[in-house]
């Protein structure tokens, strides 16, 4: 009896290691998605990925969400400064289109995180956080 009990025990937790373990490949090329609302979701990117977009020559909207002063020390070219803790009242002032690509970047990827949360919650569709400018492969401009 004791034995049946064990051996069923050893049984159940091997099936739960294992489909805990699973994964899923699925190729996002690059892209992973956090849920947000029930509507839309946040697109997780890196910078590469951030610049391919820019170079596409399809229309986006380039989102730095530090404050005026690390905004002045240096930001991606053609970015628009929206402080995160001001990204509620700005965002229906300056990004009118709900469905337009809006890439968010801050310093180190927090509050490019937490404002493309906020921007999804907002009703923004298409929405891609590539996280810090400290990981940005590409020029600053002061």
């Amino acid at each position: 009896m004791i034995k049946n009990v064990l051996l069923v025990s050893m049984i159940l937790i091997l099936s739960i290691g294992i489909a805990g373990c699973s994964t899923s490949e699925t190729n996002t090329d690059e892209i992973s998605t956090t849920e947000a609302s029930d509507i839309a979701t946040v697109n997780k990117i890196n910078g590469e990925k951030a610049m391919e977009m820019m170079a596409s020559g399809e229309p986006y909207t380039l989102i730095d969400v530090r404050t005026q002063a690390e905004y002045d020390e240096g930001h991606v070219e053609g970015a628009l400064l929206l402080p995160v803790d001001q990204l509620e009242t700005l965002a229906s002032e300056q990004l009118k289109d709900k469905d337009a690509v809006i890439l968010v970047y801050c310093r180190s990827g927090n509050r490019s995180a937490q404002a493309s949360e906020l921007l999804v919650e907002l009703g923004y569709t298409n929405v891609y956080d590539f996280g810090g400018i400290v990981d940005w492969p590409g020029e600053i401009v002061i």
